[in-house]
């Protein structure tokens, strides 16, 4: 999911651990840890394209790193709690934690081409001025230090590193979550990686809940409330998925296409629009369907063009994309290049029409003896066509009738 949902995940499910004994500096340290998996992106300046691919959402992403994690962010915490430093070292991780928030915000927006600096420009005033007056009262005057041990510390960072990837699971990018045990990826495919319908509620219900002080039962309900109410949204997900599996399986059979296998996920922002992925021995064929579709489901044929392919399966690069696309893939030529197409998460028209209209697409180029290269994946429409795309999904969720 999205920064900005996994921080108001790690929040919640620090209040739970540590809230009633050291009130918001729980859910800022929950924050903290639910962001932590998400820095593997990091690794994009250490490793190349190919190998950054499949880091991310690998070890991070795992039930070990929540133990290893655990144990070694919550002794940080403890420590500093401990130092004579501690003071600056939580204005520190306060501007930090308030960087990530608008860097979140700012992204979202920027996927979409909105303007975002004047909302960002607000944002960082009001955070501003916020840690400001925080840190006046709380750090220059009298201090009382968190009744929290070290054991404490360590089972709040646990379940804020543990949920991260549960919650990711959900998306069809899954996670690495046995590594490095295993590298078969977790992935569901049943929410979006941004879904406000997901995030909005649980935001709203955790800001309520800091509002109030950490002994008052009005917290624990409105955070909990938060928790239930992203729970069972998430579990509508699920339960919405197998609903439109069977409504593709129905179409597909109706267009007498024999599908080996398919996969299904839902479109960005929402749980209404969802993408069809079919396998047949010669080709893929996609279709889109809305939760408010009364026609027929219009399905489009897709060459493999496997074929392009054959001598190179042993070429590291090949093998690993082939692994993280699970074999849901079709290759063109492109300017003296191949281009890998991830077909899982469909295509924005849902068409699969030209190039540029596949979500998840890689360049791979041709390096002699050394094999093919893969440069850096794009993951987004093209340039200058956020506007239309967005107006095609709002004309798409509305539905196509009989």
């Amino acid at each position: 999911m999205d920064s900005l949902t996994q921080i108001i995940l790690g929040a919640a499910v620090g209040e739970v651990v540590l809230g009633k004994k050291i009130g918001n500096r729980a859910m800022v340290w929950g924050a903290v840890g639910g962001t932590i998996p998400d820095l593997d992106v990091l690794g994009k300046f250490f490793l190349s394209s190919i190998d950054n691919l499949a880091f991310h959402r690998g070890i991070t992403h795992s039930v070990t790193f929540s133990i290893v994690g655990a144990i070694l962010f919550g002794w940080i915490v403890h420590h500093i709690y401990k130092s004579h430093l501690h003071k600056w070292i939580a204005i520190f991780f306060k501007v930090v934690a308030a960087i990530l928030v608008i860097s979140a915000i700012s992204f979202v927006l920027g996927r979409f081409s909105v303007d975002s600096y004047i909302p960002i420009a607000i944002i960082s005033l009001a955070l501003g001025i916020l840690i400001y007056y925080r840190s006046k009262k709380r750090y220059f005057s009298e201090w009382e230090v968190p009744n929290a041990s070290l054991r404490d510390w360590q089972w709040l960072f646990f379940w804020s590193l543990f949920t991260h990837p549960i919650l990711d699971c959900f998306t069809m990018y899954g996670t690495q979550f046995f590594a490095p045990f295993s590298d078969i990826r977790i992935a569901f495919g049943s929410i979006s990686v941004a879904d406000p319908m997901y995030t909005i509620p649980f935001l709203i219900c955790l800001i309520v809940a800091s509002m109030y002080i950490r002994t008052s039962n009005k917290r624990r309900i409105w955070n909990y409330s938060g928790i239930a109410l992203s729970s069972f949204y998430l579990l509508f997900t699920v339960i919405n998925k197998q609903y439109v599996n069977s409504v593709f399986a129905d179409a597909l059979e109706k267009q007498d296409i024999v599908a080996e296998r398919f996969i299904s996920n839902p479109y960005i922002l929402s749980n209404i629009v969802w993408t069809c992925t079919a396998e047949t021995e010669e080709y893929f064929y996609q279709g889109q369907y809305s939760l408010f579709d009364t026609g027929d489901i219009a399905f489009t044929q897709i060459d493999k063009n496997h074929d392009i392919l054959i001598g190179l399966e042993s070429d590291p690069t090949i093998k690993t994309l082939r692994w993280f696309s699970d074999d849901y893939f079709n290759v063109m030529r492109v300017d003296e290049r191949y281009q890998f197409n991830d077909l899982r998460f469909g295509s924005f028209s849902g068409k699969g029409e030209g190039p540029n209209d596949f979500i998840f697409r890689f360049f791979l180029t041709y390096r002699g003896e050394k094999g093919y290269d893969m440069e850096e994946a794009i993951g987004g429409p093209p340039e200058g066509s956020q506007d239309e795309i967005l107006s095609k999904l709002w004309d798409r969720i509305r539905g196509i009738k009989s």
